[in-house]
């Protein structure tokens, strides 16, 4: 053990030296929650307050009530720079079909192809559905006809969904970002501890010492372990004290991290960290190079990526509940929507999180004992 402390002691210091590397690795925790949060600002204002929407509407005096109506919902003619490319053509003949109970023509144009237009298109066509279902209402009322005959379904939805549970959706997008923190915040200590010391050649210096190959590779995986822990702390209290500068309550729930959801993360956090810095560590000792090795976690990443995103979009398959990450991930989102917590579930990924870790710490001894490996041939 005193060896393994020693060796431990040694990574976190030249890691602490090479700031630039340590920092690069700890931006996307600090970075994370700050724009997350810009993004839920712009959207929760978009939601409680749509901005106005210009458009240019023809023979606008021959609908008066038409007119009226859209401008009640935010919908108004203009004919300057700032209206949208949107035309709405109201025929010669509308108030003409309409005192007679015909069907009046109006015509929409504008380009749907365009991305930026379409929500403002469908935005104009749900106004003027609502206009026309009023308008029929009272076409029947005026002939003595209860409005309600053509309904004969009348579906209610009960949403017993509490304010936990809809805070829970948001905290489920925002545990996928801490998550996945942990495989970036120790990624470039583990590959600089492990192909970068093979080129600068002191990787097998260090191996000319009394060492064995699995106390060397239990210290470089404690180290990375403790960055990525790092990470991990640091998005947790950022987001802690970000999340409060949301308006929630525009949506109609709060969310606050309070210290035993933060204990909670850190706690199921641990056995994932040891597995990120054990899969990095054992795939950059298997490169020849720093930049290879870099190559190689890009790729490799996107396995743990995607099994926290299908369980974040909730899309995954009943299998992908008691595998590592996706097991742990599913079972805090339970928690966090106000749900007893699934102790099975969290049992059993996170032992095949410590064992999966633990084979890549075998793999890992076992690779330092080849020349290949070492020397990098």
């Amino acid at each position: 053990m005193n060896a393994i402390i020693a060796l431990f002691r040694k990574e976190l210091l030249d890691a602490a030296r090479d700031r630039r590397s340590v920092m690069a690795g700890l931006y996307y925790a600090i970075g994370t929650p700050l724009v997350m949060c810009g993004l839920f600002l712009v959207l929760i204002n978009k939601l409680s307050s749509p901005d106005d929407l210009f458009i240019h509407i023809d023979n606008a005096n021959g609908a008066r009530d038409l007119v009226h109506y859209l401008e009640n919902q935010g919908i108004s003619h203009s004919d300057e720079d700032k209206a949208k490319p949107i035309r709405l053509i109201i025929g010669d003949e509308y108030a003409a079909q309409m005192a007679k109970g015909q069907p009046a023509e109006i015509v929409i144009e504008a380009d749907d192809s365009d991305e930026k237009l379409q929500k403002s298109i469908r935005r104009l066509q749900a106004q003027l559905q609502n206009y026309s279902s009023e308008m029929g209402s009272l076409r029947l009322i005026a002939r003595g006809i209860d409005p309600r005959v053509v309904t004969p379904l009348k579906v209610e939805l009960h949403d017993e969904a509490t304010a936990d549970s809809k805070a829970g959706m948001i905290l489920g997008l925002a545990l996928f970002t801490m998550i996945y923190s942990v495989f970036i915040s120790g990624m470039n200590l583990a590959i600089d501890t492990s192909a970068g010391e093979r080129e600068r050649n002191s990787l097998a210096l260090l191996l000319s010492h009394p060492l064995s190959t699995r106390q060397l590779v239990v210290a470089k995986a404690m180290a990375v372990t403790c960055f990525a822990m790092l990470g991990l702390t640091l998005i947790l209290l950022v987001s802690k004290f970000a999340y409060t500068l949301v308006p929630w309550h525009k949506l109609g729930f709060s969310i606050t991290l309070d210290p035993a959801f933060i204990a909670l993360i850190l706690l199921v956090g641990l056995p994932i960290a040891l597995l990120a810095s054990t899969l990095q560590l054992a795939v950059s000792f298997l490169a020849k190079t720093f930049k290879e090795a870099q190559s190689y976690l890009t790729m490799v990443l996107i396995v743990p990526l995607a099994l926290s995103m299908t369980a974040a979009y909730d899309i995954a398959p009943d299998v992908l509940y008691w595998l590592p990450i996706s097991g742990q991930q599913q079972a805090l989102m339970a928690f966090v929507k106000g749900k007893d917590l699934p102790l099975l579930q969290l049992l059993v990924t996170s032992g095949g999180t410590l064992l999966l870790s633990l084979l890549l710490l075998l793999f890992m001894e076992r690779s330092l004992k080849s020349e290949k490996v070492v020397f990098g041939l």
